[in-house]
């Protein structure tokens, strides 16, 4: 039999262990979660956005 667990379990489990770590094993943790949860096309997006603003300031050396 597969069991699932509910996501308030699974957020529990994950609140113990978060409490059981020291600061820097915290701040590891946190680091290493932010990259997985980072979306690589939304920094790209963002990188265009200002690349466009930059252009548009008078900014850029480019005549395109």
């Amino acid at each position: 039999m597969i069991g699932f667990e509910s996501d308030e379990a699974i957020l529990q489990k994950l609140r113990e262990r978060l409490r059981r770590m020291t600061d820097e094993e915290l701040v590891k943790f946190g680091k290493q979660v932010r990259k997985l949860a980072e979306n690589p096309f939304q920094r790209q997006l963002e990188e265009a956005r200002a690349e466009w603003k930059r252009r548009r300031n008078g900014n850029g050396s480019s005549s395109d």
